[in-house]
């Protein structure tokens, strides 16, 4: 118990007698006249005395205004407390007793939780003030309906989806807004849809919700359409930037050599040297060409992979026949436990010779020792391809297409992997050792791989 609950718990027991003393008292006073009459008329003297009716009627007008008198002290003070009590009723949590009186420890509890409830309001209007700011705030369309299917509650987001105002839409029921068979379908949805203020692919999440007791539901509509066109268009620009950059490359020079050999052709008479000019010149141009055929042939590639083809693979098999393959520097393969996925083997085997072949051009021309292993982490298969070069360069590029630190690099090894691995519900990264130079490749795929195929396409695919 804490000092401030003792203090009140003595205050009231100080207190409540205090009250009970004072209706014990003022009964007492307004019986007193009548006791003294009633002592008078048992004396002779005083009840055959011609005085006795004036002391009779001076007890009675005692005994009225005692009573008068004892009727405020009691009524007042419950008056008073009646006063604050509508008064919380009404939601008036200014008002406050005076401390002091017979009902102290009342008027005490009463102006406690004046301050009580004067608080949670306080709190509960800012709570709701943040709330209405954060709903104001939000791109998705909030809206809540009750047990009955009408609109309670509609953000302004909710208000520019179904181009209405606020009026208009609160009492209206799902069905007449058109969401009826949103809140029917499944909990979370994604759905080409056409509302008011405008059509595309939406995020549908709804959920049941109780407020005073009731039922209801919210349904919260999110834009995803606008998201996949801005991360499409910024696609777009870093790809046109890489495509503008690599074609210009090699434009740039078969520009400057047609023109060479252009003004070189026009000579009159032609320079003695003049076939080796144009020998030279055509070799500059169908270098350049030939580096473009092989840039474009690589995006080709990458573009347009195909669908994974899942089906039962053995792990260690893949991996110790990749490693076969690779013949410029040693492979340790080290074993790990038999493990068996779901997987298309012709692309984990392009990804995992990327790997090996990203770790092997790293170390050379030095010497070292490639090492590659696997293990269960979990409910996935982990896959680790382990080097000892120089380590991955500093940038958050590594997986971006066409983005290659290696001189005549096409750009498009790890963004394979990458590619690879997403489409089989895996990832890749490409970080420094923890011990030693070197750097570690970690591809992971999930070991419980559905065995239906899924649908899957590139952003870039088509082109």
């Amino acid at each position: 118990m804490t000092s401030e609950s003792a203090a009140r718990d003595s205050s009231r027991a100080a207190h409540l007698p205090r009250f009970e003393r004072r209706v014990w008292s003022g009964a007492w006073c307004i019986a007193l006249p009548g006791i003294a009459v009633m002592l008078l008329f048992a004396t002779r003297e005083w009840r055959d005395s011609p005085w006795m009716g004036g002391f009779v009627v001076a007890a009675l007008i005692c005994t009225a205004l005692l009573a008068r008198w004892q009727y405020r002290r009691i009524v007042y003070p419950l008056y008073t407390l009646t006063s604050l009590l509508e008064a919380l009723r009404e939601g008036d949590y200014s008002l406050r007793g005076t401390s002091g009186g017979v009902l102290d420890h009342i008027v005490y509890d009463i102006n406690a939780l004046a301050d009580r409830l004067q608080q949670e309001r306080l709190d509960f209007e800012e709570s709701s003030h943040l709330l209405g700011k954060t709903l104001a705030a939000l791109d998705s369309a909030v809206l809540a309906f009750d047990e009955a299917g009408r609109l309670r509650l509609a953000n302004p987001a909710a208000q520019r989806l179904l181009q209405a105002e606020r009026a208009d839409l609160f009492g209206r029921g799902a069905a007449e807004l058109g969401l009826q068979a949103l809140l029917d379908g499944p909990s979370v949805t994604l759905v080409a849809q056409k509302f008011p203020g405008g059509d595309g692919r939406y995020e549908v999440r709804h959920a049941p919700l109780r407020s005073g007791g009731r039922g209801g539901r919210l349904l919260v509509v999110s834009d995803v359409g606008r998201v996949l066109r801005e991360e499409e268009r910024l696609a777009w620009q870093r790809l046109l930037r890489v495509l503008g950059h690599e074609v210009n490359n090699s434009l740039a020079p078969i520009q400057s050599m047609a023109g060479t050999l252009a003004a070189l052709a026009e000579r009159d008479p032609l320079p003695a040297d003049w076939r080796d000019d144009f020998r030279s010149g055509l070799d500059v141009i169908a270098h350049r060409a030939a580096a473009l055929a092989r840039f474009l042939s690589s995006y080709s590639r990458l573009a347009r992979l195909p669908p994974p083809q899942r089906r039962d693979v053995d792990l260690a098999g893949l991996i110790e026949k990749t490693a076969r393959l690779e013949l410029r520097a040693p492979v340790r393969v080290e074993a790990g436990d038999p493990l068996h996925l779901q997987a298309d083997p012709d692309q984990l085997e392009q990804a995992l010779i990327n790997l090996l072949r990203n770790a092997v051009e790293a170390m050379l021309p030095a010497t070292g020792v490639v090492a590659m292993r696997w293990r269960r982490d979990g409910d996935r298969a982990l896959i680790e391809v382990e080097d000892d070069g120089p380590g991955p360069p500093t940038s958050d590029n590594l997986f971006v297409p066409f983005f290659t630190t290696k001189p005549g690099g096409s750009g498009i090894g790890l963004a394979l992997v990458r590619q690879i691995a997403e489409a089989h519900d895996g990832g890749v990264t490409l970080t420094a050792r923890v011990t030693g130079k070197g750097a570690l490749a970690s591809l992971w795929l999930p070991l419980d791989m559905p065995q239906t195929q899924a649908s899957w396409s590139h952003p870039f695919q088509g082109l």
